[in-house]
């Protein structure tokens, strides 16, 4: 845990009480924080972690709230590093107002973490987001009576209409503590007391700390000695062994089931559900997206349809009229003009040359990268508020358990086919640092993204299909293989798959569309320093000359292990700068007049290049995610590899005389 002092934002988000938004995911908690604080966020990294947090101001009459909205969260238990970033801003920063957004649809799911809320001893909002489906549904829940039990303000909202949002900020002026709707026992209850008089300084989160201690959360005892010393630390491991000595089952299974016992009571008692409930259709639906027998077929009708948008109208159309026309025929030319007048050489280079950082870092960012990652958020978008994707990773979960994952990494997986570099932070989902790393490894090594993957298919017009099935065969069989390698050589233990399933339903045009503008933002401000960066080093490699020596290094090892014309080594220096550009100039060499490269040498390059090492971009977020350690482990096993992996194949087709 983190010390900061509450009423406070993070990385120096400034004014006023401190509000927090807390919920699942999917609850359209992000919605409601744009309703709230309007376009103006700051994201940011959580201090000592590499999770973010976005913060907003919140005006009321003559009242200004700062509003964080933090990561995803099913427990106070947590079990990967966002939970636990939003565990310790609730404990920690004390915040003024506790605003959960949950599902109005699932009030059991929502009350076991209301229930958790109230034993921080801060002031709660309870937010029933989504009431309209609920009605739709046939879901009645007693608002008041709610109210009344919890001992806070219960507002059901519609937060893509807006709905809800004038009492909600009515509360937040006038906000409830409420008091906590569980009893634990006899024996649980005086460990609770004991460990409370331990932790002067948290009195008002001291039952929810106790609980985590009971439980056994692991990090705890750290935090403890560093804010109370090892005397006192020694006292609650003495209550803890003590108080678990006098219970028939662990005191975490207590704790557990004694929760789940009292929620399902609440829930009982407020909640009527006509016996329409969800239509037959929706629930057949539902089942067909979890069994392979139906799912996978459904999931090759989506990558389709998702290629075809991404593909074609992110990669193809879009990119076509900015790249082409905007940059193309405009910008550049207009920048190159103007740094003519410059009369250093060398700044007209670094700006407006080759590798300038207008004409190749800006154009790339702005003109390739937005138009593909904005389609593809806003096709993801659509998937994640449809309640696909967590019947995806059902589906999945025993095919990644052979590679030491669970079904939770599809979902990094599919967003790689966006944009790796963005799926590599999506991949603090799964709850172990293993998980974390191998999806990281697989990402870097074998997915391709929209625009690389773009490529890759516009070439298989020009190979055969024995050629394109080689190259599926070959990246697929090496991230199986590594994956498998990995699961058993890296240290750590894999994650239990506990995942909640929401209902199918369709998604809101008005929400996707919020969505989509706040990660499109979010992705500029990470992804176009990141390209600055890349296309500098490699001018300055160009200007040092290094860039032509490592042509010449590389130049047997294309030529003789990969047997593949000179060309193409430039190709692959500079497919480490954008993967998508090495992709495309190999497309350039395949498709000239006459072709440089022959079907056999198009299938090992494309290999090659599916395999090679993360472009630059990725390889930042790779050393900001898992440390310049790992960062360097990845990159130092994805070269070698990529380069074996296409000259076996090379191999292979001379030794036997295949021409595909």
């Amino acid at each position: 845990m983190h010390e900061h002092g509450g009423g406070t934002g993070i990385d120096g988000a400034q004014g006023g009480p401190t509000v927090v938004l807390i919920g699942q995911p999917n609850v359209g908690k992000s919605v409601i924080f744009g309703r709230l604080t309007g376009k103006y966020a700051v994201v940011s990294n959580y201090p000592g972690t590499s999770v973010e947090v976005t913060t907003g101001s919140l005006r009321i009459g003559e009242k200004t709230f700062t509003v964080i909205d933090t990561p995803g969260i099913n427990s106070l238990h947590p079990h990967s590093d966002d939970e636990r970033v939003t565990r310790d801003i609730l404990l920690e920063r004390q915040p003024d107002v506790i605003v959960q957004v949950a599902d109005a649809k699932n009030l059991s799911r929502a009350l076991s973490l209301t229930s958790q809320l109230l034993e921080c001893g801060r002031p709660i909002v309870l937010c029933l987001n989504m009431s309209d489906e609920a009605e739709q549904a046939g879901v009645h829940i007693d608002t008041r009576e709610l109210s009344r039990l919890l001992g806070i303000e219960v507002i059901p909202t519609v937060a893509p209409e807006g709905e809800g949002l004038a009492a909600l900020k009515r509360a937040l002026l006038a906000p409830r503590t409420g008091t906590p709707i569980v009893a634990y026992g006899r024996e649980i209850e005086k460990g609770l007391e004991r460990i409370g008089a331990l932790l002067p300084e948290h009195r008002g989160c001291a039952r929810a700390l106790g609980l985590m201690f009971l439980a056994g959360e692991p990090g705890l005892e750290a935090w403890a000695a560093r804010t109370y010393g090892a005397e006192t630390l020694a006292s609650i491991r003495a209550i803890v062994v003590e108080t678990g000595g006098r219970l028939v089952q662990l005191p975490e299974m207590v704790i557990l089931k004694t929760r789940r016992a009292r929620v399902q009571i609440v829930v009982t008692r407020h909640l009527r559900q006509a016996a329409r409930g969800r239509s037959r259709l929706a629930e057949t639906l539902g089942r067909w997206t979890r069994e392979p027998a139906t799912g996978i077929p459904i999931f090759i009708i989506v990558m389709l349809g998702l290629y075809y948008f991404v593909g074609q109208v992110g990669a193809g159309m879009l990119v076509g009229l900015l790249e082409k026309n905007l940059f193309g025929e405009h910008i550049n030319p207009l920048v190159v003009r103007l740094f003519a007048l410059v009369p250093w050489p060398f700044l007209q280079r670094m700006f407006a040359g080759e590798f300038g950082l207008i004409t190749m870092g800006l154009t790339y960012a702005l003109a390739l990268v937005l138009p593909i990652v904005g389609t593809f958020f806003l096709a993801f978008g659509l998937l994640e508020d449809s309640g696909y994707l967590p019947r995806l990773a059902i589906m999945s979960n025993r095919l990644f358990r052979l590679i030491g994952l669970n079904g939770k990494a599809i979902l990094p997986m599919v967003l790689g086919l966006g944009c790796d570099t963005m799926a590599t932070m999506t991949a603090r989902i799964l709850e172990s640092r293993k998980e974390r790393f191998i999806v990281t490894l697989l990402l870097a090594l074998g997915v391709p993204c929209s625009a690389q993957l773009g490529v890759i298919l516009g070439l298989a017009n020009f190979i055969s299909l024995r050629g394109f099935a080689l190259i599926i065969a070959a990246v697929g069989g090496s991230m199986l293989l590594v994956g498998w390698l990995a699961s058993r050589f890296v240290p750590g233990a894999p994650s239990d798959f506990i995942f909640e399933i929401p209902p199918l339903r369709l998604p809101r045009l008005g929400n996707i569309a919020m969505k989509t503008w706040l990660r499109i933002v979010w992705f500029l401000r990470e992804a176009t320093p990141l390209f600055l960066m890349g296309t500098l080093a490699l001018f300055l490699a160009a200007e040092s000359g290094l860039l032509g020596l490592l042509e010449r290094g590389l130049a047997p090892l294309i030529q003789g292990w990969l047997s593949l014309p000179v060309e193409t080594t430039k190709v692959f220096i500079l497919g480490f700068l954008r993967r998508d550009y090495g992709a495309a100039g190999l497309f350039a060499l395949a498709t000239a007049d006459p072709p440089k490269l022959s079907v056999n040498q198009t299938v090992v390059a494309l290999t090659v290049i599916t395999l090679f090492v993360p472009c630059v971009a990725n390889f930042l977020v790779i050393i900001k995610e898992q440390g310049i350690r790992r960062a360097l482990t990845i990159l130092g096993f994805i070269t070698p590899f990529s380069f074996f992996v296409g000259g076996m194949i090379n191999w292979a087709l001379v030794l036997f005389g295949i021409k595909l």
